[in-house]
């Protein structure tokens, strides 16, 4: 089990390069990470090797660990994965939730998790207020994070973390804003788990990341245009 320590840089080290705060390429040694989140080395160590599996860093032997690119190309397979993922876990967390409606002794643990959503509901709004844009890629993962852990399924978890990693990685890269048309899906989604119906919260929930799925296609595409005309600005003019 990883420390708390380890816990709480990884979780830095995660957001920085899905918002792009570290760049792909970056070296990541363990004194620079261990100086910059004010940790020992051996919670770095932890680090490096959970956001490798992760695919967000890359380890290579007398190499050392280095930030990997994006993939930009792999939109599709990557929704395709999240779709199947967070459909079941809705399903799941759903079904968990109605179990509580009849209980006598309620899970303390769904109840955790659903204030911590609400929590998270609240964050996301105040920020899209103020206009921290920079603050919803953050949010958003956390919400679906705790939807995952909703279903009780670590393993359906642990995938999914690994693949919204790299969703939200894209949509920074593409300089995708989500404002509060895909946020306030979130409270849908929720109010169908709320209700038990795991029915309706299956088929928004597909809804909801087909439309992500649109969206960040196009950004996709545009930034790979600009990508382009920017590249065709600087080859020089031949002889």
């Amino acid at each position: 089990m990883s420390s708390p320590a380890a816990v709480r840089v990884t979780e830095h080290v995660r957001a920085d390069i899905i918002s792009g705060r570290i760049e792909a390429g970056t070296r990541l040694t363990e004194k620079l990470l261990s100086e910059r989140y004010e940790v020992s080395r051996v919670p770095v160590r932890e680090c490096l090797r959970a956001l490798e599996a992760e695919g967000l860093v890359e380890v290579r032997s007398y190499a050392g660990a280095t930030v990997a690119h994006p993939e930009p190309e792999n939109v599709d397979v990557l929704f395709d994965v999240r779709l199947t993922l967070e459909t079941e876990m809705i399903r799941r967390a759903t079904l968990r939730g109605l179990a509580q409606l009849g209980r006598e002794a309620p899970d303390p643990e769904w109840w955790r998790l659903r204030r911590e959503i609400a929590a998270v509901l609240s964050e996301g709004d105040a920020a899209l207020a103020s206009g921290e844009l920079a603050a919803m890629p953050t949010c958003n993962q956390r919400f679906h994070s705790l939807l995952a852990e909703m279903s009780a399924s670590a393993s359906l978890a642990g995938v999914l973390r690994q693949v919204a990693g790299k969703i939200e990685r894209l949509f920074a890269w593409s300089g995708t804003n989500r404002g509060d048309s895909a946020w306030s899906e979130h409270k849908e989604l929720i109010a169908l788990v709320d209700a038990g119906d795991a029915e309706a919260a299956v088929a928004f929930m597909a809804a909801h990341l087909e439309r992500s799925r649109t969206g960040l296609r196009e950004s996709v595409g545009a930034a790979g245009a600009r990508g382009m005309r920017t590249a065709a600005r600087e080859v020089p003019a031949g002889g």
